[in-house]
């Protein structure tokens, strides 16, 4: 195959790259960083074109709705990736970060301090704008990035690379700090994922599907995110005007995203009063619901749910709908159906906000705000290169810490050990 050999020989030039850009100034790597906004920003027109292509063809192939959303590249979303990359340039710059210092008693001074990674591949579904963010984070980081896209968004991410690329040449980086495989083969992963010489992580971002090939197939560590199954409960002590915004928000807003709602769950005390107008908005929005059988029972017109719902990612206007007794049954049910990505509560009761803060078993976790806020970017954090569902080494939105890695550095006067 001959693409066996472009992808090794890339990951070869990426590990060398991977050795300059650790050491590079924070000025400098900021510097190419606002490059990179400019030169994204004036070839926005060629970006735009780029996408119409892979839109077309995403239609053609009867992509659902919320995919084509995912896909789309605006004026606004372009500008929304320019500001990204100034963002990262503005942010502190982890590497050389001291984490901890201690000195021993035999006088040996030790400090663990931040460093990059080395070489990242990042493998991903359908949205492009991840091509920019993944780029950004990398090298504020330190680390050279392989990327490779999903080929419904080829000609989109092939566009933003190359203006990213100029802005790499133009500071007079190693070529190979950022790099995009560029054919559509699906082999090409299976290569990538066995350079566990070369790369020194992976992470995957995109359906359950691709997740779970991703870290069956890898022989390099993976950090995963399988999938986001949200939660919203909305508590017997709820201010019901705002569970309502937060739970059209939540499910409406960008519905075929990680961090959109996919279950809706209700205290059976304000089930009545709840349920009736909120999917009424929900309806006129599109969404298809599905409700347990007392949902059912409140409002005729609901789709009966299944047990597979409730631990399904639709990515969609769909949504699942249970009424539960109690508290502890909506924490039961989280636990147990959900994805560790992102769920909320909506309460007015600090004991019941705190006793769901304490228990829930998620990355990020909610108290009356909407789940839509798990997000590099809203966390401040610039932007992200994902979502992590792990529990170890990164967990939540990773952006710049989760993108290091640490040694230790010990400096003595001569000390041996007895």
């Amino acid at each position: 195959m001959k693409d066996t050999r472009y992808i090794i020989k890339m990951a070869q030039d990426a590990k060398e790259a991977s050795r300059q850009i650790a050491n590079l100034s924070t000025s400098r790597k900021n510097k190419t960083l606002l490059a990179m906004a400019n030169s994204l920003k004036s070839s926005k027109r060629s970006i735009i074109l780029a996408n119409k292509k892979d839109l077309r063809l995403a239609k053609r192939k009867g992509l659902s709705q919320a995919m084509v959303d995912r896909l789309t590249l605006t004026e606004s979303r372009i500008n929304s990736m320019v500001n990204s990359l100034r963002r990262v340039a503005r942010l502190k710059d982890p590497i050389g970060e001291i984490i901890q210092r201690r000195r021993r008693p035999n006088g040996l001074k030790i400090k663990k301090i931040r460093t990059s990674i080395g070489v990242i591949g990042i493998i991903y579904e359908s949205r492009p704008n991840v091509t920019c963010d993944c780029v950004a984070l990398c090298l504020k980081t330190g680390n050279s990035v392989i990327l490779k896209g999903g080929k419904e968004a080829i000609n989109s991410n092939i566009a933003i690379f190359k203006a990213l690329e100029k802005a790499v040449a133009r500071n007079s980086l190693p070529k190979a700090s950022i790099n995009l495989i560029t054919t559509t083969d699906r082999r090409a992963v299976s290569v990538l994922l066995g350079l566990s010489e070369l790369v020194d992580l992976i992470i995957p971002r995109g359906g359950e599907g691709l997740i779970r090939q991703v870290a069956r197939l890898s022989k390099i560590p993976v950090v995963k995110h399988y999938k986001g199954v949200c939660h919203t409960y909305v508590d017997e002590a709820a201010d019901l005007n705002v569970a309502q915004k937060i739970c059209y928000n939540a499910k409406v807003q960008r519905p075929g995203v990680c961090n959109a709602m996919e279950t809706l769950l209700v205290h059976e005390d304000v089930a009545v009063r709840f349920l009736p107008g909120m999917i009424k908005e929900f309806k006129k929005a599109g969404v298809k619901v599905k409700g347990c059988a007392i949902t059912r029972k409140i409002v005729k017109s609901v789709k009966p749910v299944s047990l597979k719902d409730w631990s399904e990612e639709y990515l969609d206007l769909i949504l699942s709908v249970k009424v539960v007794s109690n508290l502890n049954e909506a924490i039961e049910h989280i636990n147990r159906f959900g994805s560790m990505h992102s769920d909320a509560i909506i309460t007015d009761d600090k004991k019941s906000a705190e006793k769901f803060l304490k228990e829930i078993d998620s990355a990020c976790v909610y108290v009356n705000a909407s789940t839509r806020f798990t997000d590099g970017g809203e966390f401040g954090l610039g932007a992200e290169i994902g979502i992590s569902t792990d529990k170890i080494h990164a967990r939540g939105p990773m952006a710049l810490e989760e993108l290091t890695t640490y040694k230790y550095i010990i400096v003595g006067s001569g000390q041996i050990r007895s």
